[in-house]
C-alpha cells in the first residue's frame, strides 16, 4: 500500500442523534405533478405549443432592475431555514427582466421529442411543436375519421378499421421456425458458425463428421428457440384470455353478450360498474342524470386515483333500446396520446364537441358508477393502450460492446493460426513435392485403380489448409458465451428482484429487473441524474401553511391532536375527512369568530376557492362504525388533494360533486355552489379556474396556479400591501422546501358572464383554432384578479435520501439533479438531502440570452479555476484531491440558449469540475440533452432515476434508466431498465448488486476466452507435428462437447454465485465500487495478459504428455484423451483458484464437471464405430498417464499462481485490501483501523476523438 491512497470513508449511518432537516420542494412545478383532466362544462382540450406568448390582454410582469448584477452574498433566508448549511460564498448571475418572485421559469416542453431521423432538439421552444401528436392540431377531412354510431357497416364501408381483436405474440406456428431464425442470426457470431458447418459438409474440407460440426450451433439455437417460444406461448396464452372476454353490445335495438375480439368501430357498448374498457370509446349516456363517470386508469397508467369522465347533454337523455340513435363522430387518427382527444359529433342535427373528458380508453375500469354506453371509435391495436405498449429502447451493456472488440482481437488471432499452418503446409508441400505420391499418409495418387486421391495442386491445397483450419480452430470464437451470458444475467436479476433490502413495504412493490442485458452496467456508474419531486421526496403533500391577506398563518405545527378532527352531521351520520392537517389556532378563531372583519373576508374566500377550485372527487368510505363515514378525496394530484383536506379541516368540506354543481359543507352549512365554467391547467396559463354561482346569486371566478403566471393577471391597483406581503411570503416558504401556490378570485358580473359563455361556445365548437380560441377565453376571464394568498405544501424527503447522497458521493459518482422546482426549492432541498453542503461554493446561472450566457460561462470558470487549489475538507476528501467542491445552479431559461448551441461545451467544462449540479424550472427534453450532454462527450456511464412521465426521455437517454413505483403513475417504470420503490435502494443496487454483477461478468467472459483458447492452442501444438494435415487427435465429439458440456457449467454458477467481498463490506465503504469505475476487472491489458497465460498453459498441457510419449507407440486418440481430461482439469483448477466465495454448489458443479467429462470420454471411446476404441481404458493403466496429468497440471498453473500472489503483495487493489479487511474484521473494529484506498477518478473520462 502507498502512502498517497486516501483514507477510506465509511458509510453514512442511519441517522439517530442527527437534526432532521426537513424541507420540501415548491408546488410551482405544476408541470409536472398536477396533470390536471378536462372535466364538467368548460373542460379545455391539452394545450397546443406556442412560443413565448402571453395571454391577452394580461400585463408581464417585469423586474425592476434593470442593471445586470455579480453578487456575493449570503442568503439570509436560507440560512434561516438550513442553519450552517450555508456556502460562504454565492456566485450569482442575474439578468434583466427577471421577476423576483418567478425566477427560473422555464418554457413548456411537455413532448419527447420526434421520432425518426429528425434530429432532436433539447434546450429550444421548436422541439415543443414537434412532438405533439395529433390530438393538439386541428384535424381535417383527409385526417379524421368518420364513426357513424350504431351503424358498424356503414363505418366499415370505405375504410376497414381493424377489429378489436389484439396480438401481442411475435410469432405463429408457421411463422415461428424463420422468424425466430432470423431473428437469433443477427449475431454475427451465428453467422459465423453457421459458415464453419457449411464448410465443413464439403468433402475437400471436411475435418469432422457433418453430424457433429452443426451440433453446437444447433444445441444453442434450439436452447434459445425453446427460451422465445415459452415466452410467446404465455403471450398467445394471455391474448386468448383477453380477446374471450364478453361485452354487451347493441344489436338490433338490445344489448347481447358479444367477445372483445368481434366488437367493431361503430358499435354501441354497455358496461357496468368494475367492468373494463373494451375498446376506446366516445360516452353517450351514464347512469348518473348529470352524466358523470368515474374511472380507474390503473391499468393504462398506473394510477390508482379515479378520474371523472363526462357525457354530453345531447346524448344522456337517449333511449338505446327503445329510441333508435344515429348520429356522426368525425375524430382524429389513433395517436399515442392518452391525454388527448380531438373530435366533432353530429347528432340531431346539432355539432357537439368532444375532449378528452368525453371519450373512455380500454383498460380502464368503471367505479362508483353503475352503468355507461358508448360508441367504439378505436379498437384493437389502434386503441392508445396498445398503440403505448411498446417497450423502453433497447441498450447494450458496456462490457458486451468492449467484448465484441476483443471478439475481433480472438477472430485476428483465429486467421493468424489458420494463416501460419497454411503457410506452414505450403513449405511442407514444396519440400516433399517430388514424394508426394509415395508418402503413406499424403498419396495423390492411387497406382491400384488409376485415380486422383483428390489432390488440388498445391495453391489450392494451402487454401483447403487455411479453410479446414478455420474449421479445427473455430471454438476459438466462444459460441457458447451468449447463452451464457442470458443465463447468468438472469440469475444475477432474479437475486436482485429477491433482494429484501430493495422490497418497499409501504408501496408492497419488489425491485424489477425490466432489461437483462444491462446488469453489469449497474457496477460501472458515473453520474446519477435524478428528479426531485416523487424521486427525492415522497410526493405525498400535507398543508403546512398559508399566507392570506397578506398575513402569514404559519403556527399551525403546535396545534393540539385533537384540534385535528372535523367533523359534519349529514342526514344522521358523521362526515370525517380520511385525512386531516394540524390546523392553526389563530386562523381557526379567525374563520370562526372574525368573519365580518376584512382578514376573516380573506380566509373565507381562500378556503372557498381551495374547496372548489379543483377537479377532486369525494368519495364516501365506511367505517367500522355505522353512524361513521370518511371522505376520501379522490384526485389525480396529490396537491389538490392536500389543498381540499386542509379546506375539509378549516371547515369548508366538498361533500359531493356532479358535473354541474358542488355542495360545501361551510362551518357546518351545506351550500350548494353552481358549477357555471372551469378552465384546467394547462403548460401555457400554468394555472386553472372555475366559475361558480353562489348561493347568493353572485358569481365568482377563483383561480389558483403558480406565482409566476398569477401574479401577471393580478390587479395590481389593488391591495398592492398585500401582493407584496405575499411575495415575501412566497420566497420564504419556499427558501424552506415548500411548493408554493397562488389564489386569487374576482367577481363577475351578468355581461362578463354572458360574454364569456358566448365565446367559450364559439372556442368549443369551432373546427379550426379550437385549443387556442379556448386558451384566449380563459386568459380574458382570468385577468384583473384579487389576490387573496398563498398556500404552501410539505412534500417529505424519502426516507435515508441524504445518506443515499452521501454514500454515492463517496462512491465517486456525481448526482446531478434536474427538476421542474423554483431555484429557491431546489436549493433548500439540495441542503436537506446533503446534495448540497456548507462549504460548496454555489454558481447560480439566471440568463435570458446568449451573451449573458457565455458571460457567465467565462466568470463560472474564472472563479473555478481560482479555487482549483484550495484544500477540500476531509468529508468531501474523495471527491477530488486539491479542490475545493463547488455547485452549480442554473435555470432552463439559460438551458434554452445552452443546448443545441456551441455553448454546450462550455456548460460540460464548467459541469465536469463542479461536484454537484442542479437544474432548475427545467423541461422534459432538457433533462435528456442534459444527460446527453455527458454521454456524448465523455465515456462515463450514466444513470437517470425518476418516477413521472416528464421523466420518460431522461429514463431513456441514459445508459441505465430507473423508474421509481411513486404517486405519478408507472410510465417512468414502463420506460425503464429497472424499477424500484425508494431512492435510497440505489445505493444497495449499485454498491452491491452492481459491484457483483460487474465484478463476474467482467471475470466470465475473460475466461470464457481463456478456455476456449487454451483448448484451440493445444489442437494448433499438434498440428505442428502431423505435417500440417489437420488430423486431429482429440475426438470430434470431445471438441464439440468442450464448451457445451465440459466447461460450461462452473463459469454460469461462478458468474451468479460468486461475491468477492460482502455486502456489509461494500456498504461500508463506498469507495470499493471505484473499480467499476476505472475497469479494473475487464479492460485491454487484462485481455492480453490472459491470453499470454493461455499460450503458456496451452504449450505445458501439450507438451508435458508429448515429451513423455514422444518414443512410445501409443496412438493419437489415447493421447486426444489425455489432452482432454488435462485441459478439462487445468481450466478448472484454473477457476477454484479464483473463486472467493465456495459453497456446496461451487463444489459440485467444478469437481463434477470433471467427473463428467472423464464419464463422457470413457463413453465415447466404448462405441465401436468411433475412433479410439478402448483407448481411455488401455492408457489410464499406465503410470505415465496420471503422472502426466499431475505434471502439466501443475507446471501450466504454478506460474500464474506465483504471479497472482506476487502482485495482491506488492500492489494490491482495494477489492483486495478490502478482503484481507474482511478476515480480520473484529480485530480491526477493536482498534479502530482504518484502511487506504486508491483516490477516486473526478475528472470526466473524454470521449476518444
Amino acid at each position: 500500500m502507498t502512502s498517497e491512497r486516501p483514507l477510506l470513508i465509511l458509510s453514512p449511518q442511519t441517522p439517530t442523534a442527527l437534526e432532521r432537516i426537513i424541507s420540501i420542494p415548491c408546488f410551482s412545478d405544476l408541470s409536472k405533478s398536477v396533470r390536471y383532466r378536462p372535466v364538467a362544462i368548460s373542460a379545455m382540450d391539452q394545450p397546443y405549443p406556442a412560443d413565448d406568448q402571453h395571454c391577452p390582454g394580461t400585463p408581464v410582469r417585469k423586474s425592476s432592475s434593470s442593471v445586470r448584477s455579480v453578487s456575493f452574498q449570503f442568503k439570509d433566508s436560507i440560512r434561516s431555514s438550513v442553519g450552517d448549511g450555508i456556502s460562504p460564498v454565492s456566485i450569482q448571475f442575474k439578468d434583466s427582466g427577471r421577476s423576483s418572485v418567478g425566477e427560473g421559469n422555464s418554457p413548456s416542453m411537455d413532448s419527447y421529442g420526434p421520432s425518426g431521423s429528425k434530429a432532436v432538439r433539447y434546450g429550444s421552444r421548436g422541439a415543443e411543436a414537434e412532438g405533439y401528436s395529433l390530438s393538439q392540431k386541428e384535424i381535417n377531412d383527409d385526417d379524421a375519421r368518420f364513426v357513424y354510431i350504431n351503424d358498424p357497416e356503414k363505418t366499415n364501408e370505405k375504410f376497414e378499421f381493424t377489429g378489436n381483436l389484439i396480438r401481442t405474440s411475435k410469432y405463429s406456428l408457421l411463422t415461428f421456425l424463420p422468424q425466430n431464425l432470423f431473428q437469433q442470426f443477427h449475431r454475427v457470431a451465428y453467422i459465423y458458425f453457421l459458415a464453419i458447418a457449411v464448410l465443413n459438409q464439403l468433402p475437400q474440407l471436411a475435418v469432422f463428421g457433418r453430424g457433429a460440426s452443426i451440433m453446437p450451433l444447433a444445441i444453442v439455437l434450439l436452447v434459445t428457440a425453446i427460451k422465445d417460444a415459452y415466452e410467446d406461448w404465455r403471450r398467445h396464452r394471455s391474448d386468448r384470455i383477453e380477446n374471450n372476454r364478453l361485452a354487451s353490445v347493441l344489436v338490433n335495438g338490445q344489448f347481447q353478450q358479444k367477445k372483445w375480439k368481434d366488437i367493431r368501430v361503430g358499435e354501441i357498448l354497455k358496461l357496468s360498474s368494475n367492468e373494463t374498457l373494451p375498446c376506446d370509446m366516445v360516452l353517450l349516456s351514464t347512469s348518473d342524470p348529470t352524466g358523470v363517470v368515474y374511472i380507474q386508469t390503473l391499468n393504462l397508467d398506473g394510477e390508482s386515483n379515479l378520474k371523472t369522465r363526462y357525457a354530453k347533454q345531447e346524448t344522456l337523455s337517449k333511449m338505446l333500446e327503445k329510441d333508435s340513435i344515429c348520429g356522426l363522430i368525425k375524430c382524429e387518427r389513433p395517436s399515442r396520446n392518452i391525454y388527448g382527444f380531438q373530435a366533432n359529433m353530429e347528432i340531431d342535427g346539432k355539432q357537439v364537441s368532444l375532449g378528452p373528458s368525453n371519450i373512455v380508453l380500454r383498460g380502464c375500469d368503471i367505479k362508483n358508477t353503475a352503468w355507461v354506453t358508448g360508441v367504439a371509435v378505436y379498437a384493437g391495436r389502434e386503441t392508445k393502450a396498445m398503440l403505448n405498449s411498446s417497450g423502453s429502447p433497447s441498450k447494450r451493456s458496456r462490457l458486451e460492446t468492449l467484448m465484441n472488440r476483443e471478439i475481433l482481437y480472438l477472430s485476428a488471432f483465429l486467421v493468424l493460426l489458420c494463416a501460419i499452418v497454411s503457410v506452414c503446409a505450403g513449405f511442407w508441400l514444396y519440400h516433399y513435392q517430388n514424394e508426394l505420391e509415395i508418402i503413406p499418409f499424403y498419396r495423390t495418387f492411387d497406382y491400384a485403380t488409376g485415380e486422383n486421391y483428390n489432390y488440388n495442386g498445391k495453391i489450392l491445397q494451402i487454401f483447403f489448409t487455411f479453410l479446414m483450419s478455420v474449421i479445427v480452430f473455430q471454438i476459438m470464437i466462444p459460441i457458447s458465451l451468449y447463452i451464457s451470458l442470458e443465463l447468468v444475467r438472469l440469475g444475477q436479476a432474479y437475486f436482485m428482484i429477491r433482494d429484501g433490502r430493495l422490497y418497499d413495504e409501504k408501496s408492497n412493490s419488489r425491485f424489477q429487473c425490466r432489461a437483462l442485458n444491462i446488469n453489469e452496467d449497474l457496477g460501472q456508474i458515473k453520474y446519477v441524474f435524478s428528479d426531485k419531486t416523487g424521486t427525492l421526496t415522497e410526493n405525498k403533500m400535507e398543508f403546512q401553511c398559508a399566507s392570506i391577506g397578506g398575513v402569514d398563518y404559519s403556527g399551525g405545527r403546535a396545534a393540539r391532536p385533537e384540534e385535528n378532527e372535523y367533523s359534519v352531521q349529514v342526514d344522521g351520520q358523521v362526515l370525517r375527512p380520511k385525512m386531516t392537517v394540524k390546523p392553526g389556532p389563530d386562523l381557526q378563531w379567525l374563520l370562526k369568530n372574525g368573519k365580518t372583519t376584512e382578514e376573516g373576508k380573506y380566509a373565507y374566500d381562500f378556503f372557498l376557492a381551495l374547496a372548489a377550485c379543483n377537479t377532486i372527487v369525494p368519495l364516501i368510505v365506511d367505517t367500522t362504525d355505522p353512524s361513521l363515514k370518511l371522505v376520501d378525496y379522490q384526485g389525480e394530484s396529490p396537491d389538490e388533494q392536500a389543498l381540499v383536506y386542509a379546506a375539509a379541516t378549516y371547515g369548508f368540506m366538498l361533500i359531493e360533486r356532479t358535473s354541474g354543481y358542488i355542495v360545501i359543507d361551510v362551518q357546518g352549512e351545506r351550500q350548494r355552489f353552481d358549477v357555471l365554467g372551469m378552465h384546467e391547467f394547462d403548460s401555457d396559463r400554468k394555472r386553472m379556474s372555475v366559475i361558480v354561482g353562489c348561493p347568493d346569486k353572485t358569481m365568482k371566478v377563483f383561480v389558483k396556479g403558480a406565482d409566476t403566471s398569477m401574479f401577471s393577471v393580478v390587479d395590481r391597483s389593488l391591495n398592492l400591501d398585500v401582493i407584496d406581503a405575499t411575495e415575501k411570503h412566497l420566497c420564504a416558504y419556499s427558501s424552506f422546501g415548500l411548493r408554493t401556490l397562488v389564489v386569487a378570485m374576482r367577481e363577475l358580473s351578468g355581461p362578463e358572464f354572458e360574454q364569456w359563455q358566448s365565446a367559450y361556445e364559439r372556442a368549443s365548437t369551432a373546427l379550426i383554432g379550437r385549443a387556442s380560441l379556448l386558451r384566449s377565453v380563459a386568459c380574458d376571464v382570468e385577468k384583473n384578479l384579487h389576490i387573496l394568498g398563498a398556500s404552501a405544501i410539505e412534500d417529505k424527503l424519502q426516507e435515508g435520501v441524504p445518506e443515499a447522497i452521501e454514500s454515492l458521493r463517496q462512491a465517486g459518482i456525481k448526482v446531478w439533479v434536474l427538476t421542474g422546482d423554483k431555484q429557491e426549492t431546489a436549493i433548500s432541498i439540495g441542503y436537506s438531502c446533503k446534495l448540497l453542503t456548507s462549504d460548496m461554493t454555489k454558481i447560480i446561472i439566471n440568463s435570458n440570452s446568449v451573451r449573458s450566457c457565455k458571460k457567465s460561462f467565462e466568470e463560472g470558470k474564472a472563479m473555478s479555476k481560482k479555487l482549483m487549489t484550495v484544500p477540500a475538507d476531509t468529508h468531501t476528501e474523495g471527491v477530488g484531491p486539491e479542490r475545493a467542491p463547488l455547485a452549480l445552479i442554473i435555470d432552463g431559461t439559460s438551458l434554452v440558449h445552452i443546448l443545441d448551441t456551441d455553448l454546450e461545451q462550455e456548460l460540460f467544462e464548467l459541469a465536469t469540475v463542479c461536484s454537484v449540479v442542479l437544474c432548475c424550472r427545467v423541461a422534459p427534453m432538457q433533462k435528456a440533452g442534459i444527460v446527453a450532454l455527458i454521454k456524448k462527450r465523455t465515456e462515463d456511464m450514466t444513470l437517470a432515476i425518476g418516477d413521472g412521465a416528464n421523466d420518460v426521455a431522461m429514463i431513456q437517454m441514459a445508459d441505465v434508466g430507473i423508474g421509481i413505483s411513486g404517486q405519478e403513475g408507472r410510465q417512468a417504470v414502463m420506460a425503464s431498465d429497472f424499477a424500484m420503490g425508494q431512492f435510497r435502494f440505489l445505493v444497495p443496487l449499485l454498491l452491491v448488486h452492481g459491484h457483483w454483477n460487474y465484478q463476474r461478468m467482467g471475470y466470465m467472459i475473460l475466461y470464457n476466452f481463456y478456455r476456449n483458447a487454451v483448448f484451440v492452442l493445444v489442437m494448433f501444438w499438434y498440428v505442428l507435428y502431423t505435417a500440417y494435415t489437420l488430423t486431429t487427435a482429440i475426438n470430434e465429439w470431445c471438441s464439440m462437447l468442450y464448451t457445451i458440456l465440459y466447461t460450461s457449467l462452473p463459469t454460469i454458477v461462478v458468474g451468479i454465485l460468486d461475491k468477492d467481498l460482502s455486502r456489509r463490506t461494500l456498504m461500508k465503504y463506498p469507495q470499493l465500487y471505484g473499480p467499476g469505475q476505472r475497469e479494473e476487472c475487464y479492460n485491454k491489458k487484462l485481455f492480453w495478459l490472459t491470453m499470454m497465460d493461455t499460450v503458456w498453459q496451452s504449450a505445458a498441457m501439450f507438451y508435458v504428455p508429448y515429451f513423455a510419449y514422444r518414443d512410445s507407440t501409443v496412438d493419437g486418440s489415447s493421447i486426444g484423451d489425455l489432452w482432454t481430461i488435462s485441459v478439462v482439469i487445468v481450466v478448472n483448477i484454473h477457476l477454484a483458484m479464483d473463486i472467493i466465495r465456495w459453497s456446496w454448489i461451487n463444489h459440485a458443479v467444478i469437481w463434477g464437471t470433471i467427473l463428467a467429462t472423464c464419464i463422457c470420454i470413457m463413453i465415447l471411446d466404448a462405441i465401436p464405430e468411433l475412433p479410439g476404441y478402448w483407448a481411455i481404458f488401455h492408457l489410464a493403466t499406465t503410470s505415465v498417464f496420471w503422472f502426466c496429468l499431475l505434471a502439466s497440471t501443475v507446471v501450466a498453473l504454478v506460474p500464474r499462481f506465483v504471479v497472482k500472489i506476487l502482485s495482491q503483495y506488492l500492489s494490491p487493489t482495494d477489492t483486495q485490501i478490502a478482503r484481507e479487511a474482511e478476515k480480520f474484521g473484529d480485530q480491526m473494529e477493536s482498534v479502530d483501523a482504518e484502511l487506504e484506498m486508491n483516490p477516486i477518478r473526478d475528472s470526466p473520462q473524454e470521449m476518444p476523438r
